[in-house]
């Protein structure tokens, strides 16, 4: 019994619920980064390089046969996803970043006073 309620203690913490709202908002924002790498930063870099759609790219390994499709190493399909990585991974660098600043900044370390309060009650309890 005592494992049935330690998941439930699990599955109604407020960590599980936090995790899943991760993972929703990482799920979005995926999508929004490789919304904003498809459309918006890579038709400017193939416009540079003449022209060239990254998604296209590729080296082909065997040519198309009859109704099957040519075998394709689509390293410029690579390059996209790369790129999203480093952005979502900049993206969540800047985030935790932001998180571990807040958190520092509001364990202040406690004053003498409070300490010699703790240090009174403390010694009354004894």
């Amino acid at each position: 019994m005592g494992m049935i309620s330690d998941f439930k203690e699990f599955a109604m913490g407020g960590s599980l619920i936090d995790m899943a709202t991760g993972i929703i908002v990482g799920v979005a924002s995926g999508k929004l980064i490789s919304s904003l790498v498809d459309n918006i930063i890579m038709p400017p870099i193939g416009v540079a390089l003449g022209g060239t759609d990254f998604s296209d790219l590729g080296i082909e390994l065997q040519a198309a046969v009859g109704d099957t499709p040519a075998i394709m190493l689509k390293w410029g399909a690579f390059i996209q996803s790369f790129i999203d990585f480093l952005i979502i991974m900049f993206v969540v660098f800047i985030i935790i970043k932001v998180a571990t600043r807040n958190k520092v900044e509001e364990e202040a370390p406690p004053s003498q006073e409070d300490l010699l309060t703790d240090i009174r009650d403390l010694l009354k309890n004894k």
